[in-house]
């Protein structure tokens, strides 16, 4: 499920589990004890890294176009869409 536009930013983290950041699935993000947004994730062999400072979070707008958040750093703007995580279960029984 992705963030709904009358969401901020910050309230559509706490509720999701994944982000994809430019097209990259990320599960691993925080927020530091400055509240800033931290992503990492592997894109091939190399590590990205983003930081996003907490004015550059509330200044992010959602795309209900797209379904996403466009926000921006230093380097420029990033896509970043917030989901919930699927998961499996096996609770096929072992007698067939």
């Amino acid at each position: 499920m992705t963030a709904m536009t009358t969401d901020t930013l910050l309230h559509a983290l706490e509720t999701c589990d994944m982000l994809i950041i430019d097209g990259l699935h990320a599960f691993d993000f925080s927020l530091d004890e400055q509240d800033q947004l931290h992503i990492e994730c592997m894109n091939g062999r190399t590590l990205e890294r983003w930081r996003f400072t907490p004015a550059q979070m509330q200044a992010a707008t959602f795309d209900p176009a797209l379904n996403h958040w466009v926000i921006a750093s230093d380097s420029g703007l990033h896509h970043l869409e917030c989901v919930e995580a699927v998961s499996g279960h096996d609770d096929e029984d072992d007698e067939q």
